[in-house]
C-alpha cells in the first residue's frame, strides 16, 4: 500500500503479452506475442514445424476461397522453397520497416511457418509457447497500485511503442505486395498444419476481423494476481478474451486505434468481396 503518498509503480518480468509483429503473415505480420503462458490441459494443440523437417510439395489452394488472390501474383519463379526460405522472408520482412531492430524478437528458424502457427492461433484462448514466432517483449510489465487495487500502468505504452510505431507506419501496399509473393509458401505451411482443404488467405481474413473486435476499455484495466507470479484481468469478461484480443486490449488506446487503423488498411487490401 502507498498509504497515500501516492501510486506505486510495480513491474513484473513475466506476463502474457501479445507484441505487434510487423506484417501478419508479411500483410500484417504484425501481430502480439504473449510471454510463456500458464501450462493448461486444454491449450493450444496446433504444434510448431519440427526443425529439419523435410519441405513438402505445396497442395493446390481450395477451388473456391471466401478472399481469393490474383494467380498472377503467385507466379514468382524466384522464391525459394518453404525449407530454405528463412533468409528471403526474413530480408522481406527487413524491407518493410524503418528501423529493423525491431525484428529482432522474431525467432528466425523456420520463419514462415512460426508465423502461420501463430497468426492461427490469435484467437484462442492459450497459446503453447511452441507456437510463438517471438522472443518476450523485452523490459518489464509495470503494474500500478493505488491502494485498493492493481491496474496497468500507463507507462507500458512506452515498451510497446516501438512495435506498435513500426506497425502503423508501414505502408499496407507494401506489407500486403510482399505477403502475395510469399503466399504460395504460407499456403503450404498453412496445409502442413493438417488443413490442405483450407485457405490460409481466408484465416488471415478471419484473424483481422476477430482483432478488430476487441473490446476499447476507458481506463486501464484492473489485475488481480495468478498463479506463478503472473497477473490476470480482474474482469472475467477481459480475462475471457482470445489471446489477440488480450493484447489490443493491454496497449493505451492511442496504441490500440493505431493498430486497429492498420489492420482494417490491410484487410482491405488483402480482402476481395
Amino acid at each position: 500500500m502507498n498509504n497515500g503518498a501516492g501510486m506505486r509503480t510495480k513491474t513484473h518480468a513475466r506476463w502474457p503479452w501479445l507484441l505487434v509483429v510487423v506484417a501478419v503473415a508479411a500483410a500484417g505480420w504484425w501481430l502480439l506475442r504473449p510471454q510463456a503462458p500458464e501450462p493448461a490441459s486444454n491449450a493450444v494443440t496446433t504444434a510448431a514445424p519440427e526443425p529439419g523437417r523435410p519441405a513438402e510439395a505445396a497442395p493446390a489452394a481450395p477451388a473456391s476461397p471466401a478472399h481469393p488472390l490474383d494467380p498472377a501474383d503467385l507466379a514468382d519463379a524466384a522464391i525459394p522453397t518453404l525449407a530454405d526460405s528463412d533468409a528471403a522472408a526474413w530480408d522481406a520482412l527487413a524491407g518493410l520497416v524503418q528501423d529493423a531492430s525491431v525484428l529482432e524478437v522474431l525467432l528466425r528458424d523456420h520463419l514462415v511457418q512460426r508465423l502461420v502457427v501463430h497468426i492461427d492461433n490469435l484467437t484462442e484462448p492459450r497459446i503453447a509457447t511452441r507456437a510463438l514466432a517471438m522472443r518476450a517483449v523485452p523490459g518489464t510489465l509495470a503494474v500500478e497500485d493505488d491502494g485498493t487495487s492493481l491496474r496497468l500502468a500507463a507507462a507500458n505504452a512506452q515498451r510497446y511503442d516501438p512495435y506498435v510505431r513500426a506497425f502503423a507506419q508501414s505502408d499496407p501496399q507494401r506489407l500486403v505486395a510482399v505477403y502475395r509473393r510469399f503466399y504460395p509458401l504460407f499456403q503450404q505451411a498453412y496445409a502442413e498444419l493438417g488443413r490442405p482443404d483450407a485457405y490460409f488467405n481466408d484465416r488471415l481474413v478471419e484473424v483481422i476481423d476477430h482483432l478488430l473486435q476487441a473490446p476499447e476499455p476507458v481506463e486501464p484495466p484492473r489485475l488481480e494476481p495468478g498463479t506463478q507470479g503472473r497477473f490476470r484481468f480482474a474482469d472475467p469478461a477481459l480475462e475471457s478474451l482470445s489471446v489477440g484480443q488480450k493484447a489490443l486490449v493491454r496497449l493505451s488506446p492511442e496504441q490500440r486505434g493505431e493498430v486497429k487503423r492498420q489492420l482494417r488498411a490491410i484487410r482491405g487490401a488483402l480482402a476481395q468481396g
